[in-house]
């Protein structure tokens, strides 16, 4: 079965832990499209408190083309998701893997492209240091 995320838990701030992930990210390639501040969003939304929690949508425009010419409904997991949060003392980074959209496509070449990302997502993740974890 295909663990659902790639992450690691790093003892470092988490201000600090997101400008790093978005370092990691770019030197394998990624940008950072999106941003969303999930304590911020739910605690002016819904009057919630949850712990520092951001969202990076983070894109490899190769490997999203690469994707979405083999199969058109790929951009549906696009862009890659990349949590931060505050966890303790500590930080975790977790990427969905992307092996995950080979389970629910059957297109061909589709395996190729998602080994590829996952390896630049963990290396951009293992960047961080701190101790592996998958979910």
């Amino acid at each position: 079965m295909t663990e659902l995320a790639i992450g690691t838990r790093v003892d470092m701030p988490f201000e600090e832990t997101v400008d790093a992930t978005r370092e990691a990210l770019a030197e394998q390639g990624f940008g950072v499209l999106t941003e969303i501040d999930m304590q911020s969003t739910l605690k002016s939304k819904i009057d919630a408190d949850i712990e520092r929690y951001v969202i990076l949508g983070a894109c490899n425009p190769q490997l999203a083309k690469a994707a979405i010419d083999t199969d058109r409904q790929v951009g549906l997991l696009l862009p890659c998701n990349v949590v931060v949060r505050a966890d303790g003392s500590s930080t975790i980074v977790e990427a969905m893997n992307p092996q995950v959209m080979v389970g629910l496509s059957d297109a061909a070449g589709l395996a190729e492209v998602a080994d590829r990302a996952t390896a630049l997502l963990q290396s951009a993740i293992m960047a961080l240091g701190g101790d592996s974890t998958t979910a």
